[in-house]
């Protein structure tokens, strides 16, 4: 891809976040991406731990140096590679549009032909600051392509799903890449002219109208999931006290309930 400086391919690394933000370190110019087959220490959020078979998933990297970005829009890096994603795997696989949601923050979910949510990728970023503005980016994403359920890890098989079991049919990684670079490119230059697509980040979120419980570090918030805000990338959750926002910055965990009734 003409907008990438840097791609890398490994058959395994500890992570492919520590690999790139070693590039950026370096001195590598945006936009970097490592890709790999495995990882041994593979992280999410809270540094929960994020393993996947060989062959199983799409786990890459992608470092930016987004130049005059407030440190405050920085989450829209994460929010651009999760709609890449979502739109990359609802193309190859045949799925419907929509099919992929976003559950706050970071996370890609799906229904599953029992009716429950279940997660198919997740999406970490981490980032430098030079002052107020942003100085750089990691955003990795693992993505559960070509997994069938019966080798699902136990202890999570009940909250999980691939591409495979929705699709029913095996999922190609490299049409993925291709398509999921490609939805990236066109809206990483959007965003780099001022232009946030947050209609369609607001669209997909699976928070909306559902009761949450929302755990940060000081406060358990419960409510019903009144939506997202696309200007400061607050979850907006409707109490009995009013309606409360809370940043991805300082969120634990998000879980989620039945829809609420309106």
């Amino acid at each position: 891809m003409s907008f990438l400086s840097r791609l890398e391919r490994f058959d395994v690394v500890t992570s492919t976040n520590d690999v790139v933000a070693g590039w950026l370190a370096e001195g590598t110019p945006e936009v970097a991406l490592a890709i790999a087959d495995r990882q041994t220490a593979g992280r999410g959020r809270e540094q929960r731990t994020w393993i996947a078979p060989p062959g199983a998933a799409l786990l890459l990297s992608l470092g930016f140096r987004p130049s005059g970005m407030p440190l405050a829009d920085g989450w829209r890096l994460a929010a651009l590679l999760a709609l890449a994603t979502a739109e990359a795997a609802e193309s190859v696989s045949g799925l419907p549009d929509g099919t992929i949601g976003l559950k706050w923050p970071n996370d890609l979910v799906a229904e599953a032909p029992d009716g429950s949510m279940r997660k198919i990728a997740g999406v970490l970023g981490e980032s430098t600051a030079d002052a107020d503005l942003l100085g750089s980016a990691v955003v990795g994403v693992g993505l559960n392509c070509d997994w069938p359920a019966e080798d699902f890890p136990v202890s999570i098989a009940q909250t999980m799903t691939s591409l495979r079991e929705l699709s029913r049919r095996r999922v190609d990684r490299e049409a993925i890449l291709v398509e999921l670079l490609e939805a990236l490119d066109r809206r990483y230059r959007a965003l780099r002219r001022g232009d946030f697509d947050g209609r369609a980040w607001v669209q997909r979120q699976w928070t909306t109208g559902r009761r949450l419980t929302v755990e940060t570090g000081s406060r358990r918030v419960e409510g019903r999931g009144a939506g997202v805000d696309p200007q400061t990338g607050a979850l907006l959750v409707e109490t009995y006290e009013g309606t409360v926002a809370v940043g991805s910055g300082e969120v634990i965990s998000c879980r989620l309930a039945e829809p609420a009734a309106v």
